[in-house]
């Protein structure tokens, strides 16, 4: 039996067991927002994996909403964004009526966010190798941004979790200053445990950072209406635009 906060209670779906963004998000939210969490169990990131997956994404928001959960977040961008833009969107309706309960995803988050901005035109990196990239930069193309590039850093899947943020801050670095017409970086995914750099980054650069963990965050406090800035994480959640 569930038992829900006095501020909100967001049902959370993890993708991995991977440690660390879960407890960065928490940090993040106000206080009397509670997080539930239920995992799914991803482990090499190959796209028969993110495919396979979403039967188990069903099946615990099935369990959320059983429990009386008013908001559900299945987390992780690629397995919803390699169904497509809209197809993700008509899944998403399709849960809701079925279930009886509010349901956003990684991706339905990272849209809604890059639009809060103001953002048309963006620079996107991930910690995925190859194809993928495309199959990310159509999802957003699809929602109506021109994405100059998607840059995929060189790790492995159950590697990213290691990665300094000094690593990460020169790779997204070398992204950007090859496409400086960019409006904005987008940092897909939370494995990389960067949050603390998403502010650095927007001084450096000048432009907005969209980070998977922050946007998360912003989205939670809208959707439960609560408006709380939080400092130190970047623009996103300082202004809660």
């Amino acid at each position: 039996m569930a038992f829900p906060s006095w501020r909100g209670t967001v049902g959370l779906i993890k993708p991995t067991m991977r440690a660390g963004n879960l407890e960065e998000l928490i940090r993040m939210l106000p206080i009397g927002i509670s997080v539930i969490p239920l995992f799914n169990d991803i482990r090499d990131g190959s796209r028969a994996e993110f495919e396979r997956v979403i039967a188990g994404y069903e099946a615990k928001t099935a369990q959320f909403a059983a429990e009386g959960i008013e908001l559900v977040h299945p987390a992780g961008a690629p397995p919803f964004m390699i169904l497509g833009y809209e197809k993700e969107r008509q899944l998403i309706l399709e849960w809701e009526r079925k279930y009886g309960v509010e349901i956003f995803t990684s991706g339905m988050n990272h849209v809604a966010a890059l639009r809060a901005l103001g953002v048309k035109r963006f620079v996107g990196v991930s910690y995925f190798r190859g194809e993928m990239n495309a199959t990310f930069a159509q999802y957003f193309t699809d929602a109506g941004f021109d994405v100059i590039a998607m840059a995929g850093m060189d790790v492995d899947f159950d590697k990213v979790q290691e990665l300094s943020g000094h690593q990460v801050y020169r790779f997204v670095r070398e992204t950007f200053l090859a496409h400086r017409e960019a409006e904005a970086i987008y940092m897909l995914g939370p494995a990389w445990h960067t949050a603390d750099i998403v502010a650095m980054m927007e001084g450096d650069f000048g432009v907005p950072v969209v980070h998977a963990t922050p946007a998360l965050c912003w989205e939670i406090q809208k959707r439960l209406h609560v408006r709380e800035p939080v400092m130190g994480f970047g623009r996103l959640l300082a202004e809660l635009p």
